[in-house]
This record gives C-alpha cells, structure tokens and sequence, in this order.
C-alpha cells in the first residue's frame, strides 16, 4: 500500500490511487472498493478521511454506494474521441490526424453562463476565456467545441485569446503555462436539436439532431481546467463502450 505524502490532503490521494486502479482496469464495473473501514486501517488514517475519499470517487462519478452493501466501480462511458486526442498530442504534439484541420471562429473574454461557472467551479456571471472552433476533414465539419477556462488560466495563457490554432493542443498549452497537469476528465453526453449557429456552423439543417458532449478535465488537486461543449452531427461520429458481462 503507498504511504501517504503531506504535500496533498490524504484523502485525495487515496482517491487517486483507488481511481488509477479503475482507469487502469484493476477494478472493473461491479467490482466492490475497499469500505472505509478498510481503508482507514490500510493507508492509518481516520475514518472520515476514508468517508472523504469515497465521496471525492462517487463525485468524480467513479464509484456508487449501494445501500447495505457497500461501494461499487460503476459502468464507464468512455468519450474516444477525447481520450484519443490527448493520447495522440502527448505522443505527437499535434492534436489533428493527417487530413483534420482546425478553425478558431471566436477567442476572448466572456462572462461565464451558468451551466460553465457551475463546471469550473466559479461564481455565477464570472469572467472566463471562450474559444470557439471547428474541426474539419475533406467531408466537412466533425465537430463545433466551444472551450471555456477560468480567468487565472486566461491571464496565464494568453495564446487561449487568440483566435488562431494552437498547435500542441489547448490542453498541451494550458499545461505548459500553468504547471497544473490534467489527471483525468468526465463526459457528459446528450441529444437535442441544434442551434440555428450550430447547424449553420456544421452544415446542417435547422433543427437536425446532434449529440452533445460535456467534457470537464480536471487536474491532479481535483481542479477544473477547462469546460468544453461539443457538437456531433450524428452521421459523423459514434461513441463506444466496451464492459465485462461477468
């Protein structure tokens, strides 16, 4: 069991270790965590430390308690689409595949609606960077994202006012500018029928249907660092989940 570090609270850093596992595949769906019992005599910390941690995973949306039971992995749905752009600009340093190309529409300073102040963790109508862009291949549009981030990673990152691509990935930048490494995000997913900008932006009709995507990657203190809503046009893109049956 690793030992606990005083440079970040102990209960974060259960969290983590029992979240590696699960992103890992170490725990899989279904699979029970250790109770706070457990983990309070595992890693010698009190029990509500150990409560802590468990709550910090169900927030993250890990892990569910199951009244009398215990505390369960929960089924995953995995956005590839992210994930692979990530993985890809770690390995690269560019966020495109051959044949992709990026459009920045809008870039600036903006006061945060309530759906991103909520995601980022800020006061309601606070000032947050907004970029806007659409990414393109030889068919046409793939995707509308607009990105949102907190003022201090605006005054930090001034490339993200820009409204030109940024070759590394938003992401890639923001951490180079910051120090803040992203650890891991969630995925929020939904249909509804687009906006008038939306299907203008995607080359669709006015009202077609797409799939929406809120994407919030947090860093390893469990801060947000960027907010973004993605646009799919449905005959574009499909999203995966692989889960054990047993």
């Amino acid at each position: 069991m690793p030992q606990i570090e005083e440079a970040q609270p102990k209960y974060l850093q259960i969290a983590h270790y029992i979240r590696d596992q699960i992103l890992r595949g170490d725990l899989r769906a279904g699979d029970e965590v250790p109770s706070e019992r457990q983990l309070a005599a595992d890693w010698k910390v009190s029990r509500p430390t150990a409560a802590r941690s468990l709550e910090a995973l169900s927030q993250q949306g890990l892990v569910e308690k199951r009244q009398g039971s215990g505390t369960y992995v929960r089924s995953l749905e995995v956005n590839r689409r992210a994930r692979e752009l990530y993985g890809r600009a770690r390995q690269t340093g560019k966020i495109c595949t051959p044949g992709e190309y990026a459009v920045i529409t809008s870039a600036g300073w903006t006061d945060a609606p309530a759906h991103v102040a909520e995601a980022l963790g800020l006061a309601r109508g606070g000032r947050v960077v907004q970029r806007r862009r659409v990414t393109n291949d030889q068919d046409g549009p793939i995707t509308l994202s607009t990105s949102w981030f907190a003022s201090d990673i605006g005054r930090r990152a001034p490339k993200l006012l820009e409204p030109e691509r940024i070759q590394e990935g938003t992401l890639m930048y923001v951490e180079a500018m910051t120090g803040r490494t992203g650890s891991y995000a969630e995925d929020r997913m939904c249909a509804r029928s687009a906006t008038d900008e939306e299907a203008a932006d995607l080359e669709l009709d006015p009202g077609s249907a797409v799939l929406v995507v809120h994407h919030v990657v947090y860093d390893v203190q469990d801060r947000a660092l960027e907010f973004s809503e993605a646009a799919y046009p449905p005959h574009r893109w499909a999203f995966e989940q692989g889960y054990p049956l047993t």
